[in-house]
């Protein structure tokens, strides 16, 4: 029992210490997305790319002096596809042609980070940063659902590189792909779509 204590107390002591060593801040976050729809059979029906913005708020707590750190944000994201239903007969008897898909997102994405901050000062003004890590996307509106079926969720590996400017503007432009559906065509429900995703964006740090 004793040997337990000491085990609990020893935890407290180095979460405290290592707390003590850490930096938090929270930032408006602000861009854009360029997004592949991706059927699993790519060959039923085409499909382009297409844009959509993303807004929210960016909250980052640094381990001092080691560079890394942890960032989690809350966003708002317009993902979106260009799909041609109308070149299979099965669609284009139902009146479909070459439809955007449009799917709102709550963005939940959750990284482990890395700056670059041992450049000899020149960090102040200019720090590269890495990042990776997953994200949780909730749905809270689709279009076209007499077409697909969406799921609530989708969870997707995120990753990105980027810099920090003057302590406080962070430039990324990062790559995220959904592990599991982003939704099937209702007609084959073997036709799972993916999103493949590739984003560019700003957070302004508040001090």
């Amino acid at each position: 029992m004793k040997k337990i204590f000491l085990l609990i107390a020893a935890t407290i002591v180095a979460s405290t210490a290592l707390m003590a060593q850490t930096t938090s801040r929270w930032g408006i976050s602000a861009g854009a997305n360029f997004n592949e729809v991706h059927f699993k059979q790519t060959d039923i029906v085409p499909s382009k790319r297409a844009w959509g913005p993303q807004v929210g708020l960016t909250g980052e707590m640094n381990f001092s002096g080691i560079g890394f750190g942890v960032e989690g944000s809350l966003l708002y994201s317009l993902k979106q596809g260009k799909v041609n239903y109308g070149e299979r007969t099965m669609w284009n008897s139902l009146g479909f042609g070459n439809e955007t898909v449009s799917m709102h997102y709550i963005d939940v994405p959750l990284h482990l980070k890395f700056k670059f901050n041992r450049l000899n000062g020149a960090e102040t003004t200019i720090m590269p940063m890495a990042y990776v890590g997953p994200q949780f996307s909730f749905l809270v509106g689709a279009n076209h659902k007499d077409l697909n079926s969406y799921p609530p969720v989708n969870v997707y590996l995120d990753m990105g590189l980027g810099f920090e400017l003057m302590e406080r503007v962070q430039l990324r432009a990062g790559y995220n792909f959904s592990i599991g559906q982003s939704f099937h065509t209702k007609l084959l429900d073997d036709n799972v779509a993916k999103n493949r995703t590739w984003y560019f964006g700003l957070t302004w740090f508040m001090k």
